[in-house]
């Protein structure tokens, strides 16, 4: 194995369960609509979980730079709008309100994954540099990250809307890489996501581990990864 002076992390579903806290805050919602509403609880959080995975999965460039126009509280106002409206509720004020409760939510369930603090608190310690690398934008994950008490676990942050980035571009990762002042051969990425987090680290030249905690299978045709794991408690061992 190669030597790895720096490790960039991905944030939502390799540090921290970001599955279940947004599932679990929809959850909440939707019960509440459905109690004040008459409508299927269950159909109405399949349905906003369906349009925020949809809008995440294909984030572009262009629409985080939309998003620093626009705030992303309008955003998920829009998303539940688009989930109400598939179950005959049209009304903007409900979405409005639906999007506010979720925010709040969502907060109550933000936790590391079992291991994550270790493994950072070891890797400094051993003199590694880190970064933690995400698609998320300012305005909500400056906040999580605080509430996480990762801040002071990395050397650097890379948030979408400030890097106007967004993986898997591999300028990303080589303009991570540039500002922890190590080059990509010598610089590992972990993350959950292949197409995300793994494809565009590859194309850079990095050192990849991929935490799939969904068990999915290699795409067709993709390049592996150096190491694979099921949870970032593995990954210590990979990185001594």
């Amino acid at each position: 194995m190669r030597r790895l002076d720096a490790v960039l992390f991905d944030l939502d579903d390799t540090l921290h369960d970001d599955t279940l806290a947004f599932r679990s805050a929809a959850e909440e919602v939707a019960r509440e609509v459905a109690t004040d509403h008459g409508v299927d609880a269950r159909a109405l959080k399949a349905a906003y979980v369906a349009q925020a995975e949809g809008f995440w999965k294909q984030l572009t460039a262009d629409q985080v730079q939309q998003l620093l126009l626009t705030k992303l509280s309008s955003l998920r106002s829009r998303l539940w709008a688009s989930a109400l409206s598939s179950i005959g509720l049209d009304d903007p004020r409900l979405a409005e309100r639906s999007a506010v409760n979720y925010n709040l939510y969502r907060k109550k369930y933000f936790a590391l994954f079992p291991g994550a603090l270790d493994l950072l608190t070891r890797l400094r310690a051993a003199g590694k540099r880190l970064g933690l690398l995400t698609n998320g934008v300012s305005e909500t994950h400056k906040e999580k990250i605080a509430l996480l008490e990762l801040s002071e676990c990395f050397d650097a942050i890379f948030l979408a809307d400030e890097t106007g980035m967004v993986k898997p571009d591999p300028r990303l990762f080589a303009h991570a890489c540039e500002k922890l002042g190590r080059p990509p051969a010598a610089t590992a990425m972990v993350g959950d996501r292949y197409d995300r987090d793994i494809a565009g680290a590859i194309e850079a030249g990095l050192f990849t581990i991929w935490v799939n905690v969904r068990n999915e299978p290699l795409p067709a045709g993709a390049a592996p990864p150096d190491s694979m794991v099921w949870s970032i408690a593995e990954v210590s061992a990979l990185l001594p």
